[in-house]
């Protein structure tokens, strides 16, 4: 299926930001692209090529949170045969396939310190050297790198390179979270819905009811326009009367008065529907534990919980900033029922 790149929306907010994507895209210049997930820092990655003179030219992405930390920097620039166990052969990396033309980093701020900088001599020297060789190959590529992160204060904090943010942050563009976008909401509704609608053969396309974009307006988006379309194309999927305004929004497809209890090691009182739940305290009175391994457990999982609100729920993220595997981290918050939005 052909990927569909277009913008919709009318706010002063978004459009200032395609705008600005729209005047870098002619130079030949490193552009950081900011904001939450679901804004689409990819699609504003692609406008930046598509309008630069590189359009003809390769356009390579790298998700640098998808990969293992030992894999990483082979990715990006390559290795020789015998270059590492598994290296059986050769093999060019991302910015020699995307030579002559733009190159897309995203998750930028999972990138350990060795390969920021390496990438910071790439992006210098316009030259890789692949894992396990000696010889240099330049390389004619433009960068254009993504995050939800925010990069000077992880500088200040020694955790990203100052050099490299300095280098890549030429032009900073900063996506507006669809809750801010005044009136896009409903664009993207009917947008979204229309499509929906034509593809599942509906003669014309109802709308929906005011009630039903009271809700949609209302609620607060924490995954921006791809929540809202998938709340949209579910909702139309889910009406069976095409004739009527759609009146029925689920925003939780996983809500179920049948959802499966989470097997825990230690039983804990379930609470109310209205019961906000509340983190175990951070440190408990040595002189008040009567039960040792309940205490460990409940400041256990006090710190997972407060790690992962504190990465947004990047259980990558989470799981370097406490020392652990990803796989150990996965155990951890099985263990204390913790699902993957908290």
């Amino acid at each position: 299926m052909e990927r569909n790149i277009q913008f919709v929306g009318q706010s002063t907010a978004f459009l200032d930001s395609v705008e600005r994507a729209s005047r870098a895209a002619a130079l030949n210049r490193p552009v950081l692209v900011i904001g939450e997930r679901g804004t689409g820092k990819e699609l504003i990655a692609e406008r930046l090529h598509q309008l630069s003179r590189r359009w003809q030219e390769p356009f390579i992405t790298l998700n640098c949170a998808a990969l293992p930390e030992t894999l990483i920097e082979a990715e990006l620039f390559g290795h020789e045969q015998g270059a590492f166990t598994g290296a059986t052969r050769a093999r060019a990396g991302r910015f020699e396939e995307a030579d002559k033309g733009t190159l897309f980093l995203d998750e930028l701020a999972t990138l350990s310190m060795g390969a920021q900088e390496r990438l910071l001599r790439a992006v210098e020297y316009g030259e890789v050297t692949r894992i396990g060789s000696s010889r240099p190959v330049k390389v004619d590529v433009r960068i254009v790198a993504a995050t939800n992160e925010d990069l000077p204060k992880l500088a200040d904090q020694g955790r990203f390179r100052s050099d490299l943010l300095d280098r890549l942050s030429f032009e900073v563009i900063t996506l507006p979270p669809l809750r801010v976008r005044e009136g896009d909401i409903m664009v993207l509704s009917d947008y979204f819905g229309r499509r929906m609608a034509a593809e599942l053969g509906w003669e014309s396309w109802p709308g929906f009811t005011a009630a039903a974009l009271a809700g949609l307006e209302e609620y607060q988006w924490p995954g921006n326009v791809r929540e809202l379309r998938n709340v949209i194309e579910r909702a139309v999927y889910r009406w069976q009367h095409w004739d009527e305004p759609v009146a029925h929004i689920v925003f939780d497809p996983f809500d179920s008065p049948w959802k499966p209890r989470v097997s825990m090691r230690r039983e804990e009182p379930a609470a109310s529907a209205d019961e906000p739940r509340i983190a175990a305290p951070a440190s408990v009175g040595l002189d008040s534990v009567t039960d040792l391994r309940g205490a460990v457990d409940a400041h256990e999982r006090a710190i997972l919980e407060q790690a992962l609100a504190r990465h947004r729920y990047n259980q990558r993220q989470t799981a370097k900033a406490l020392g652990l595997s990803y796989d150990q981290l996965r155990h951890a918050m099985k263990k204390h029922g913790l699902s993957e939005r908290g």
